[in-house]
């Protein structure tokens, strides 16, 4: 199994290259947005990664919901908002000028992480991007109370959504 992911990784790493070779543009400024290949392969590999991390160790949902999305929107608001923005929809300046951005949190992609997955990625951070982990600095209660206040941002947000 573990050759196999490696196998995959590592094919993933030279079609990156091969693909960054053939581009005269490759930059390594964050200031302009990656181009299609980039964004697809990176996207891949993370999604992979994250799924393939979040199988193990990811404890049970609290029971009381409704207290934990409560406690979730005041822990947003000091530990999130930052760089994601208050509604979770406009990053910060802050996390506009991050490479890669701070995730629309009410966009598709981000909502079709499952919770574990969403769980995963608050208490372990992505690494190279600029998501921090919080594993160290909140409890795991405290990160679930993050993830299912997170799943109620679509719904808060008005109809109009750009």
């Amino acid at each position: 199994m573990k050759r196999f992911v490696i196998a995959r990784v590592g094919a993933l790493v030279l079609v990156a290259a091969i693909a960054v070779g053939a581009s005269t543009q490759f930059t390594l400024s964050a200031l302009p947005e990656p181009g299609r290949t980039e964004t697809f392969l990176a996207t891949k590999a993370k999604r992979y990664l994250v799924h393939r991390s979040s199988r193990k160790g990811v404890p049970a949902a609290p029971i009381d919901r409704q207290a934990s999305v409560k406690e979730g929107e005041r822990l947003f608001g000091t530990e999130c908002a930052a760089c994601h923005g208050a509604s979770g929809h406009n990053p910060t300046d802050a996390g506009r000028w991050m490479y890669p951005r701070a995730a629309d949190l009410t966009s598709r992609d981000s909502q079709s992480y499952s919770d574990q997955e969403t769980f995963w990625i608050i208490k372990n951070g992505i690494r190279l991007s600029g998501m921090p982990a919080f594993a160290k600095v909140e409890s795991d209660e405290h990160i679930w109370d993050l993830v299912l206040y997170v799943r109620t941002l679509p719904k808060a947000l008005p109809q109009s959504k750009q």
